[in-house]
């Protein structure tokens, strides 16, 4: 038996008051005043597929899915199992001699990915995968300019925050990378005119996450394909956040036809299970790590474990056509979502989104605020993306059944319904 289950309510209680208070002590007071805000108030515990447990038992539909990350779903038993047989034998790479798991997993992506991607570089987030990727740019085109987009999210760390597009998380840090530019998502023609012979690469997301769950025209990455080619400049696709399954192809890029210079993976790649991320590139391009291939390097980065964890989570991905679910569950949500926008139009101005990658657009971002925290008291969990408040973002994990669906779309309509209530009661 869990021991969590032998203890009673009261002590659960206090377990969650020490948690609450080591995080305001140690860890972040704002942190716990946001969460304490948007009901969040309680101590994860465990989980499986699609739900999470709090530690009084509590059963939570999690569409927030890590932002990405519970692809496979919560403690899928193939990747557990692989990480557990991994653990008994070699957790962490000596990093002088060969490691059979990264090998394997390198050759795995390189049959996966688009085009003529094939070397691959581990690391352990989508931003350090962001970092690589802009510098293996720099390197091989000995240019400095690098061109992304606004509303943009490529990480925090320095060089992937000086690619992204939100001030807010910029200007604290300033001056940030020299040479970066940005212009709006889906606009080729400005993209034309920012990219030029100094310009080491443009990089963007296929669809915006951060940016609020924003598709590009049906042509765009066509057309910036088009445009780096004709500068010299490499295209970054970073797909941390839409790769392995999300949109209802294993990559979003495929969706358009488009192959990227280097693809940035991470979040989903380690099957929710371990950290794991990596950054691809063709064989052209990769021969200027050649020289020394020390250049660039983790001490922790694609170690045996984390890649055993990689290497069973594409295996799942493909076996149990975890993409192809994602596309037929992501048109089904889609569609009912965009039903409940019409009845809910005062309050809702757009849904959109591929696969389960959706986005719900309302016109202010407090009643966004206030649908997330509806929601959560209805044990249905969801969040507003970071660049765009006003959107709500649904993010299960790909395997979520049509039953949970339901349930989401229930709580979905109930809280619009609780939401349009306390604001006609604010109205007068």
């Amino acid at each position: 038996m869990d021991w969590i289950e032998q203890c009673s309510e009261e002590d659960k209680k206090r377990f969650v008051e020490e948690t609450v208070e080591k995080y305001a002590r140690f860890i972040n007071p704002g942190l716990v005043r946001l969460f304490k805000f948007a009901n969040f108030n309680t101590v994860e515990w465990k989980g499986k597929g699609a739900k999470v447990w709090d530690i009084f038992g509590n059963q939570y539909i999690d569409c927030i899915g890590g932002f990405g990350v519970f692809n496979v779903g919560r403690n899928h038993p193939r990747v557990v199992e692989a990480v557990k047989r991994q653990l008994d034998y070699l957790p962490l790479s000596t990093r002088t001699l060969f490691n059979r798991q990264q090998a394997d997993l390198a050759e795995m992506l390189a049959q996966i990915t688009p085009g003529e991607l094939q070397y691959s570089f581990f690391c352990n987030s989508g931003a350090e995968a962001v970092e690589g990727a802009i510098k293996l740019a720099r390197f091989y085109t000995g240019r400095k300019k690098l061109v992304s987009a606004l509303g943009g999210f490529h990480g925090k760390t320095m060089g992937a925050l000086s690619v992204s597009g939100r001030e807010v998380y910029k200007k604290p840090f300033e001056p940030l990378l020299p040479e970066t530019y940005q212009v709006p998502f889906g606009d080729a023609e400005a993209m034309a005119q920012a990219v030029d012979e100094q310009t080491a690469a443009v990089i963007l997301e296929p669809i915006q996450g951060e940016g609020g769950i924003i598709l590009p025209p049906p042509d765009y990455l066509s057309e910036v394909r088009k445009i780096c080619d004709a500068r010299g400049a490499l295209l970054i696709l970073d797909e941390v956040q839409t790769g392995l399954g999300r949109t209802g192809a294993m990559f979003a890029c495929e969706h358009y036809g488009v192959v990227p210079d280097i693809l940035a993976l991470a979040k989903g790649l380690g099957g929710g299970v371990l950290p794991l991320g990596a950054f691809m590139s063709t064989p052209q391009i990769w021969t200027v790590f050649e020289d020394n291939p020390f250049i660039h390097s983790s001490t922790l980065g694609g170690n045996p474990l984390s890649c055993a964890a990689g290497i069973e989570t594409l295996k799942v991905l493909q076996e149990e056509e975890i993409p192809q679910q994602a596309a037929r569950k992501g048109e089904y949500l889609l569609s009912a979502l965009q039903g409940l926008a019409i009845q809910f139009a005062p309050l809702i101005k757009e849904v959109r989104g591929k696969g389960l990658l959706v986005g719900v657009e309302f016109f202010d971002s407090d009643v966004a605020s206030l649908l997330a925290m509806e929601m959560a008291q209805r044990r249905v969990l969801v969040a507003y993306t970071l660049n765009n408040p006003k959107v709500i973002r649904l993010e299960p994990p790909l395997v979520i059944t049509k039953e949970e669906l339901d349930l989401v779309l229930e709580v979905f309509e109930a809280s619009l319904k609780s939401v349009q209530g306390i604001l006609e009661e604010i109205g007068g």
